[in-house]
């Protein structure tokens, strides 16, 4: 009876410790999944050390004669093997081929694809912008302002045939979940990025699942209970068509060994005043971010890296090649692309080319233009206007009179858009700047037509 009074509260307190990890951490149960293997060892060491206290050791030699630990021992390290093994298998040391293909891409012609831009439809503003924008908005809602606050961060997707970004509101902190929790965020920002017009959007009914949120409206923990075997990327937030906000949840799926070759397929979409949700392999036209831009400029690394195999990328680096260190989003239809310029692994300060990938589909592009990198465009621009020490944004890619060009904004110091700037990808001496768009583009089109 004493023993198994001894025993019990130990399996229940290893139970518990156990449970409350696997709340917290919240790890897929896939193979593929490195939280899963984590929390296996951590269960294994719990195990092991109830026992250890159980039996009360007083000596190395009692512990080394356990049998118990001796088998619990062994599994401990044939977990670890595996894990280590698993990882070493999935890396591009012996899977650089399948590493490289992980994205296609199609080549294009810029001019063709590209259709010349319609000025007024440019977007003007950068994350950062939107994002002074929306605490300005939010700081003007008296109402809320004491109890919300504006998320770091912002989506660019397609609304209504135009660029915007939206973003979310958390609660301030806990005591403020307590006192909204039960009603939920009432509502998100939305800027347009060409009229820079901000607006709070205000809901019927409140946001109650974000990641932002406690317990079982936490929105990570909803998605676990409900797709416990799923891996999932970054939520993603946007809204749809009638300005539905959803959460745009990736799963992930590894497509080398046991943890490599980090790939998508499908979605699960999730109503945020809800909590509704539905998993498609195949995601309505209307979600802009299914592949994080990261994980595009990841993948096309690998590409470039691995085209003549691992030994090639590390030491003759024929052919290799590698993205910028940088992108921006383009408006192309009703999708969303990813830009990024293509450079050599020297550091010549010049791109090969550029590619666009369709977040929703992957669909990659590359166009063969040679000219200035990005960051050579912008130190271009600012120092036309080195005098107001303004600071350039990430450049987007226009086409303009069938010229590949970088369009940028110029900010001050406290990051409001003063100035634009357009610099010629192929002759990045050409830089034309204006205080309104339309000033920029004359001034850009003239020294076009002195430069013959």
């Amino acid at each position: 009876m004493k023993k198994g009074k001894i025993k019990a509260p130990l399996v229940l307190l290893v139970i518990v410790l156990a449970g409350i990890y696997y709340y917290v951490t919240i790890p897929a149960i896939n193979i593929h999944s490195t939280g899963i293997w984590i929390f296996i060892l951590f269960v294994l060491v719990l195990i092991l050390a109830a026992y250890a206290a159980k039996k009360k050791f007083t000596s190395i030699r009692e512990v080394k004669s356990s049998k118990f630990l001796k088998i619990g021992g062994i599994v401990l390290m044939a977990v670890l093997l595996v894990f280590a093994a698993g990882s070493i298998l999935s890396s591009p040391i012996v899977n650089a081929k399948q590493y490289r293909n992980l994205l296609t891409i199609e080549e294009r012609y810029f001019s063709e694809d590209i259709q010349p831009v319609n000025f007024s439809q440019i977007p003007l503003l950068d994350k950062d912008s939107a994002m002074i924008l929306g605490n300005r908005k939010m700081g003007s809602m008296v109402d809320m302002v004491s109890q919300f606050e504006v998320v770091d961060d912002s989506t660019q997707i397609n609304y209504k045939g135009k660029p915007v970004r939206v973003s979310m509101l958390r609660y301030g902190d806990i005591i403020k979940w307590l006192n909204n929790s039960k009603d939920g965020i009432p509502g998100y920002i939305i800027t347009d990025m060409i009229t820079q017009e901000c607006q709070l959007v205000r809901l019927d009914r409140g946001i109650k699942y974000s990641p932002y949120d406690l317990f079982g409206r936490n929105l990570q923990r909803h998605l676990r209970f409900a797709y416990p075997t799923f891996m999932f990327a970054d939520p993603v937030f946007e809204i749809d068509d009638n300005g539905t906000p959803y959460w745009i949840c990736s799963r992930i799926v590894k497509t080398i060994g046991l943890f490599g070759g980090t790939d998508i397929k499908g979605a699960v979409l999730v109503n945020a005043v809800t909590g509704e949700h539905e998993y498609y392999e195949e995601v309505p036209t209307w979600v802009d971010h299914v592949y994080d831009a990261d994980l595009i400029v990841q993948q096309y690394d690998y590409y470039g890296r691995y085209q003549h195999g691992f030994i090639n990328a590390s030491f003759g680096q024929k052919g290799v090649t590698k993205t910028t260190a940088g992108y921006n989003y383009i408006a192309l239809g009703d999708d969303v692309y990813v830009y990024t310029g293509i450079t050599s692994v020297g550091a010549d300060e010049s791109n090969i080319g550029f590619i666009l990938t369709n977040q929703r589909t992957k669909e990659t592009k590359f166009y063969a233009v040679a000219g200035a990198e990005e960051f050579s465009a912008c130190e271009s621009a600012e120092g036309v206007t080195q005098d107001l020490k303004y600071t350039a944004t990430f450049p987007i890619l226009l086409n303009v009179n069938g010229r590949p060009t970088y369009f940028m904004s110029l900010k001050d110091s406290a990051g409001l858009v003063k100035m634009y700037a357009m610099v010629n990808v192929q002759q990045y001496q050409i830089v034309a700047t204006g205080t309104t768009v339309e000033n920029c583009r004359q001034s850009y089109e003239k020294l076009l037509l002195e430069k013959n």
